[in-house]
């Protein structure tokens, strides 16, 4: 069978995660080309500049000299006459509170823009760029520079030297991604042309107020319809309207089930719908567990060959769809056996204002850890997942590793380097559903 690679975990504390401004040595020698050259000159070698820089791709990925384990990470912006600012929107290393110190500088006399980071070779990330032009100088003052920044964000977009992308959700634009040389690996990419593809469907299922009817995706393995004989296990999936709409999981599953590294499965995956309704049901909200577990899993059982054993069952989602996962494993045991939830927003409490409001500050422990700590729950097994720069969720989601051992449920944690992100989710929603169901020897019910 093949094993996937999991992420590395060099503790969630570990300072040198953290991005440091530099400059790259590429645009170090432009700067030590270009001082004091005359206009010719400095057009001369920004065209250069921008021919070797359109081969390589950006960012620019340069090793650090005396710092094998980090590389400079450099993001670049081709601007003109009128360009006066560029900003970076990279996820989780841009400080929205704080968005000038993710401004491009200017190579002086040029159009080459330009920010620089110094960064752990094992990350993975996307961001999106801003640029505005304009013939007003940028606000000195920090607080009217905060403002304009921000609304700056409403234009951001993809890097157009980036070929690499990702699409994003409640965004105009999609981002760009980039992976230096130690981050994960992705056995499963770039092989979704060559082995047997399964089927994904698109279902209306029918259910109870206030959940409703909710439009669902079903991916069905290859070779495997409705008259096969053994049932199937099965992974319920949070924000279809992502993995299977947008993101392509179904492709990955193929990789994966050809590779052995899964057993064919059936996964099961209702949509969003959209901000208000995402946050209506996903979190700790009892309707939508009891939507997952009596009517979407039951609605599913009647058309195809699925388990009804718990054990050969996963709940999966990330961020508030992290929080369901967990939440349906406490209350149903008795249909989830096996969760995988990815960057938990353990912050959410019952009684949060609607969606939009400023996420609150968790004061000792989180609610749904204590809730673990305090219930009676059947034993689960449970994968978790989180961004090293994702701030208090690293220490929320340590604490709830914590209590899930103490309470005698099966737990593995992983914490890899990079933020709130789709392309850190996907490779690691790979690995945990293998960590959850390579083992798949439970007799079926």
């Amino acid at each position: 069978m093949t094993t996937l690679p999991r992420p590395t975990s060099r503790g969630a504390a570990a300072p040198d995660v953290r991005p440091v401004r530099i400059t790259g040595p590429r645009v170090a020698r432009l700067l030590e080309e270009t001082q004091g050259a005359d206009e010719a000159r400095r057009t001369a070698l920004a065209a250069a500049f921008w021919t070797e820089t359109e081969r390589l791709g950006t960012p620019l990925i340069e090793e650090i000299e005396g710092e094998p384990d980090h590389r400079a990470v450099t993001f670049l912006w081709r601007g003109h006459r009128a360009t006066r600012l560029v900003l970076l929107f990279g996820n989780r290393i841009t400080d929205r509170d704080r968005l000038a110190g993710s401004l491009l500088e200017r190579v002086p006399g040029t159009d080459v823009w330009h920010l620089g980071l110094r960064l752990r070779a094992d990350h993975r990330g996307s961001y999106r760029l801003a640029a505005e032009s304009s013939l007003r100088e940028a606000p000195s003052d920090p607080v009217a520079l905060q403002q304009q920044l921000r609304s700056l964000s409403a234009h951001a977009a993809v890097d157009p030297l980036n070929h690499r992308t990702v699409v994003t959700r409640w965004q105009p634009a999609d981002s760009s991604v980039f992976s230096l040389p130690d981050a994960p690996s992705e056995p499963w990419a770039g092989r979704r042309g060559a082995v047997p593809a399964g089927r994904v469907e698109r279902h209306r299922v029918p259910g109870t107020e206030p959940v409703g009817d909710r439009d669902t995706w079903v991916y069905l393995p290859p070779g495997h319809d409705h008259t096969a004989d053994a049932p199937l296990p099965v992974a319920v999936v949070c924000d279809g309207d992502m993995w299977f709409g947008r993101l392509g999981l179904g492709h990955t599953l193929d990789a994966l089930i050809a590779d052995g590294a899964l057993p064919p499965l059936v996964v099961v995956a209702p949509d969003a719908v959209d901000r208000h309704t995402r946050w209506r049901d996903l979190g700790c909200r009892e309707p939508f567990v009891a939507f997952l577990a009596d009517e979407l899993l039951p609605w599913a059982a009647g058309r195809w060959p699925l388990t009804t054993d718990p054990r050969r069952t996963v709940v999966t989602g990330q961020s508030l769809g992290g929080m369901t996962a967990l939440y349906a494993g406490l209350l149903r045991p008795d249909r989830f056996a096996n969760v995988l939830a990815q960057s938990p927003s353990l912050w959410w409490r019952p009684g949060l204002p609607p969606a939009g409001a400023v996420k609150p500050p968790v004061y000792g422990t989180p609610w749904l850890v204590g809730r673990f700590t305090s219930g009676s729950a059947e034993p689960l097994t449970v994968h978790l997942d989180v961004g090293l720069h994702e701030g208090s969720m690293v220490d929320h989601a340590l604490a709830l590793r914590d209590a899930l051992h103490t309470t005698g449920h099966r737990v593995s944690y992983d914490a890899y380097n990079g933020g709130h992100d789709y392309v850190c989710w996907h490779g690691a929603l790979a690995t945990g559903l293998v960590r959850l169901l390579e083992t798949d020897t439970a007799p079926a019910l």
